[in-house]
């Protein structure tokens, strides 16, 4: 309950009794939903402030507890009034905007250590509990502020395909453009390749003299090479190594570019 701590020490001459810690969390967890306290009483004081802290003579009272808050976004003004029967508080919150009316009935004993009322760290118990019966019972019922709404979680339609090369690329709707893929020249698509088993990138750590991005003029396995390949035994976008010359004159590294060391002649 963070915050709680420092509110706790300021109020602490003011709580002699076991309900006084526990107003002093109730408070609290209004002032976390976007409420501030305006004054004590049912009726608007003469200097009356939003503030997180507790009013003076909050306390004063030890049989019934009466606080005014009002939303950050003034949307709300809410009437908090806590009676003590015997060891159980009942909380009655009414909306004056709404007139909505929330009630809520808590075990002292349940939440506060009555022993510890020195000690901070061991006076609350049970607050996720608390913050629970709070946020259902008053918050939830009179609705909060505006901008304290959870937010929603990011739509997994919203990530990019891309991020996970496990999974396959969305169909591009008709005149939409595909995502753009890392150009095989830049020097940071190396090893691109071999790390996406699904292939579809260039920049593997093996040279493909038809695919390493260099332009060779005049020559498309698909299309064909004459007295090695007829027309489509390598299908378009496919890797291919070739195994033979492929012409005199043709640009490019070595066909064979894991030849033995001292070698030059691709048939030894």
């Amino acid at each position: 309950m963070a915050g709680l701590e420092p509110l706790y020490a300021w109020a602490r001459p003011a709580i002699s009794r076991p309900q006084n810690a526990l107003v002093c969390g109730i408070h609290w967890e209004l002032i976390r939903h976007g409420y501030r306290c305006l004054c004590i009483g049912d009726q608007p004081g003469p200097d009356e402030r939003k503030s997180e802290l507790l009013p003076a003579g909050w306390e004063a009272n030890k049989e019934v507890y009466a606080l005014r808050y009002k939303s950050t976004d003034d949307a709300h003004e809410l009437l908090l009034k806590a009676i003590m029967v015997e060891g159980s508080m009942i909380l009655n919150v009414m909306d004056r905007s709404s007139q909505r009316v929330a009630d809520v009935t808590l075990a002292v004993a349940d939440y506060i250590n009555p022993e510890h009322l020195d000690d901070f760290h061991k006076v609350y118990k049970n607050t996720e509990e608390l913050r629970t019966r709070i946020a259902s019972g008053i918050i939830a019922p009179l609705g909060a502020p505006a901008g304290k709404a959870g937010k929603e979680p990011e739509s997994k339609e919203d990530m990019h395909w891309d991020e996970n090369p496990l999974r396959l690329p969305p169909r591009q709707p008709m005149g939409t453009r595909a995502p753009s893929r890392p150009s095989p020249l830049s020097p940071f698509a190396v090893g691109g390749e071999d790390l996406n088993p699904l292939g579809g990138r260039s920049g593997g750590m093996i040279v493909d003299p038809l695919h390493s991005g260099v332009p060779l003029s005049g020559i498309d396995p698909s299309s064909g090479i004459p007295g090695r390949l007829p027309p489509g035994a390598v299908p378009p976008g496919a890797r291919f190594d070739p195994f033979g010359p492929l012409g005199v004159g043709r640009p490019g590294p070595d066909p064979d570019h894991l030849p033995p060391p001292g070698y030059d002649d691709m048939f030894m």
